[in-house]
C-alpha cells in the first residue's frame, strides 16, 4: 500500500521541479488525486500529460492504485487556475 508522500516523490523524481500534490481520497490508499504541475507538459496535449504521469506510476497502478483522479497544468496554467 502506497501513501500519498511516496506517490509525490516518484513523481518529483521523474518531473524535476513539478509542483505535486498527492490527497489520499479515501484513507484506503488506493484511491488517490493528485495535481501535477509541470513545465514538462509544455506543448503536450491533456492526454499526453496524463499519459506522462500514468507511465511514472505504471508500476504501483498495476498494484497499489486502485483509481486516481489526476490534474495536470503547465505553469502558466497553473497560475491562472490556483
Amino acid at each position: 500500500m502506497l501513501n500519498p508522500e511516496e506517490i509525490k516523490a516518484t513523481i518529483e523524481r521523474a518531473l524535476p521541479g513539478a509542483i505535486v500534490q498527492v490527497e489520499d481520497l479515501t484513507g484506503g490508499g488506493d484511491h488517490f488525486q493528485a495535481v501535477v504541475v509541470s513545465s514538462a507538459f509544455e506543448g503536450k496535449g491533456l492526454v499526453d500529460q496524463h499519459r506522462l504521469v500514468y507511465e511514472v506510476l505504471k508500476e504501483a497502478m498495476v498494484g497499489d492504485i486502485h483509481a486516481l483522479a489526476l490534474k495536470t497544468y503547465t505553469p502558466a496554467q497553473w497560475e491562472r487556475v490556483k
